[in-house]
C-alpha cells in the first residue's frame, strides 16, 4: 500500500496534516463534544479519541481506566454503564470547561461524518481491557453502521484505527482489510518494520520524544510503504522536525497554534 494511503483528501500538499489529539484539549477539556467542535472550528484535518467500553458494552471516549481525572465521578469505565456516566460531568474539571456529559464514539462518529469538510477520525483502542476483542469487534459494527466499515480504499476512508496494541490492530487488518490502521509505540524497537509488518499496519505512531531520537523511521516506513503519525506535536520546533521528516499526522492538543505554525514551514 502506498505511503498515501492514509492522507486521503484531508491533508494540505507537502506538509503535515493536523489531528486534534482528545479535540482541541488545551483549550477545552478532552473528549468532550466543546473540545471536538471547537477543534473542527480551528481547522483541524483530523480528530483523535480513546475508546472504551462500558459494562453494556457502549463505547466512549474516555482515555482513563478510571473516570476520576476528568470527571466528578470515581470508578472504573468498564464497570460502569452508559447511563452511570452520563451522571457524572466530564467539563467543569477544565479551567475552560462547561457541564459536559461523556461522549460516546457514535456521538463523535455523527459530528465528523456531518462537518462540512472532509474530517477523519483516529480512533484509538486501549489494551489490556476487561473485553478485549470486544473492543475491535464493536468498532467495526459502530463503522458498519455509519457506512465507513469498508471503504473503497483507503485513500478515501474516514476513520483510521490506532492502537499500542498489535493484536488489537491485527485484528481490525483481518476483519476489515481496506480501513487505515497504524501501530503506536513508545520505543524505536517496536517501529522498525518488522511488528508494523506483521500485523499489517498502513502507518506507524511513534511519540516526538521517540522521532526526535529516531528520526530515520520516518524514511524507513516511506520505504516500507508506510505513513508515519506522531504524537503529541505541542512545539514549534517539534513541528518543524515533523515537516523536515515528512510526517504526514501530527496529533496536537492545539490544532490552531500548529496549523499557524505550519503555514511558515
Amino acid at each position: 500500500m502506498s505511503s498515501s494511503g492514509v492522507v486521503g483528501r484531508v491533508s494540505r500538499s507537502g506538509k503535515p496534516a493536523v489531528v486534534a489529539h482528545r479535540g482541541s484539549s488545551r483549550e477545552a477539556p478532552e473528549h468532550t463534544l466543546a473540545a471536538y467542535e471547537l477543534a473542527l472550528a480551528q481547522g483541524a484535518d483530523g480528530l483523535e479519541c480513546d475508546v472504551r467500553m462500558t459494562s453494556d458494552h457502549q463505547l466512549v471516549c474516555v482515555h482513563d481506566r478510571t473516570v476520576d481525572r476528568t470527571s466528578d465521578g470515581t470508578g472504573v469505565v468498564s464497570e460502569m454503564s452508559l447511563a452511570q456516566l452520563r451522571e457524572f460531568d466530564f467539563g467543569s474539571w477544565h479551567p475552560e470547561g462547561k457541564p459536559a456529559q461523556v461522549l460516546t464514539l457514535r456521538e463523535l462518529l455523527s459530528l465528523t461524518l456531518d462537518w462540512r469538510r472532509p474530517v477523519r477520525l483516529f480512533i484509538e483502542t486501549k489494551h489490556p481491557v476487561r473485553y478485549g476483542s470486544l473492543v475491535e469487534q464493536t468498532i467495526l459494527e459502530t463503522l458498519q453502521e455509519f457506512g465507513v466499515a469498508t471503504p473503497p480504499s483507503a485513500d478515501h476512508s474516514r476513520a483510521v484505527i490506532i492502537s499500542f496494541s498489535s493484536a488489537g490492530v491485527w485484528r481490525i487488518r483481518r476483519n476489515a482489510p481496506m480501513l487505515p490502521t497504524i501501530l503506536l509505540g513508545e520505543t524505536s524497537r517496536v517501529l522498525r518494520g518488522s511488528a508494523a509488518t506483521a500485523v499489517g499496519a498502513t502507518g506507524i505512531g511513534p511519540s516526538i520524544d521517540t522521532l526526535r531520537l529516531h528520526p530515520e523511521l520516518v524514511d524507513r516506513a516511506a520505504a516500507a510503504g508506510r505513513v508515519t503519525y506522531c504524537w503529541t506535536v505541542d512545539e514549534l520546533a517539534d513541528v518543524e522536525l515533523c515537516a523536515e521528516l515528512g510526517v504526514r499526522w501530527v496529533a496536537t492538543n492545539r490544532p490552531a497554534q500548529v496549523r499557524d505554525w505550519l503555514v511558515g514551514v
